[in-house]
């Protein structure tokens, strides 16, 4: 059976209904945040959380400073994590999420059971972990969401000298803990050092290379998750943020559904991408379902808003990145996107993408077909 084959025209046509039944359970999970005083509660993304194995972290580090607009923060080492900082600077209204590189240096990952697929379990130790989210009230949010069944990976809420931080268990949908934080003293925002740790003699150094200015903030993540488990996944993150259901796009052609939660219009986007069937087998259930047989389910990769793409694509193709696909899109379409392979050093793809002028749209159809079977060559 050829992949075009995978979908019949009627299972499609009922998922696609089924998308109206997963709007009305959204809208359900959206009035039950109000009913418990959740609204409100949980803001944009703060934080994303990559950890790797420790003798790869230099290396993780120095890939994101050289294909990014990220710069270095501190670093710094406590009991439990060797940790880097990175952010991108910018206007506050478009400023990017930091991403926190880390390496677990004692005690148990409670990844590991998700992570030892059969092309990830060499990296046993390495994903893109938590995705962290600012609260305004951290023991009214974690109450609420105990009350109501939502376990997390410390009994109580972690109190650091800046900042109080909880996180989820790794979910059984996506494989990813979300993260909240609630700032203490916000002269001291952003500043993820306890002042027990100890302060490294590391500085990697960012590449003078002007390409990458016109790398900005991160766009989206999007997440891997199995046919059967997508409604859940959503509705899951849904509940424990105050994201909504935006839309889907399927691709039939190559068993795939992308679909996106989203904040606002100018906030971090929640992608989830699944099969429109479960999984049979690499030649039959395309490359969503096979990377999940093969990777797990955890993010497949992060998108960075990208300025000038046509060139900058070209600087970071002549500074020996390498890509799955060249630059699709137009400006006739609304955007333009690519994706990279994925790195060996955090399994992460990146894509860089550009909406041009007053693109409404999130993404094209068009696009996502052509990436989808990018992915494939992974």
């Amino acid at each position: 059976m050829s992949g075009k084959d995978a979908v019949p025209d009627k299972k499609l046509r009922d998922l696609q209904r089924d998308d109206e039944s997963l709007r009305q359970e959204a809208a359900l999970v959206v009035a039950e945040r109000k009913r418990l005083g959740l609204d409100g509660l949980v803001s944009g993304l703060q934080a994303v959380v990559i950890n790797t194995e420790p003798q790869m972290q230099q290396a993780a580090v120095a890939e994101l400073l050289r294909y990014s607009g990220l710069e270095f923060q501190s670093v710094f080492q406590d009991r439990n994590y060797r940790t880097c900082v990175l952010r991108v600077s910018g206007s506050p209204k478009f400023r990017s999420a930091d991403f926190i590189v880390q390496s677990r240096l004692t005690g148990e990952n409670p990844f590991l059971k998700i992570n030892v697929a059969p092309k990830s379990r060499h990296l046993p130790d390495t994903r893109l972990e938590t995705l962290v989210f600012e609260t305004i009230d951290i023991e009214k949010y974690v109450s609420l969401q105990k009350s109501v069944g939502i376990k997390f990976l410390t009994k109580g809420i972690l109190d650091y000298d800046y900042y109080y931080f909880i996180q989820t268990q790794p979910s059984p949908f996506t494989g990813n803990s979300l993260g909240f934080i609630q700032w203490k003293d916000m002269n001291k925002k952003d500043d993820y050092a306890p002042r027990a740790a100890e302060r490294l003699d590391w500085h990697p150094e960012k590449p003078d290379l002007s390409h990458l200015k016109n790398i900005k903030w991160i766009d989206h993540a999007a997440t891997r998750v199995k046919a059967q488990d997508r409604n859940r996944a959503i509705l899951e993150f849904l509940r424990l943020t105050n994201y909504d259901f935006d839309f889907a796009i399927y691709v039939k052609s190559f068993n795939s559904i992308t679909s996106v939660a989203r904040l606002s219009s100018s906030d971090f986007a929640m992608v989830f991408t699944s099969g429109i069937t479960p999984y049979v087998s690499d030649e039959v259930s395309g490359p969503t379902e096979k990377f999940i047989h093969n990777y797990g389910t955890r993010v497949h990769h992060i998108a960075f808003q990208t300025e000038n793409i046509e060139d900058t694509y070209q600087a970071l193709v002549d500074g020996d990145m390498r890509f799955l696909i060249e630059l699709v899109g137009s400006p006739e379409e609304g955007l333009k996107q690519t994706f990279t392979e994925p790195s060996k050093n955090t399994l992460l793809v990146t894509e860089y993408i550009h909406r041009y002028g007053d693109f409404y749209g999130f993404f094209t159809k068009s696009n996502v077909t052509r990436l989808t079977a990018a992915t494939g060559k992974q």
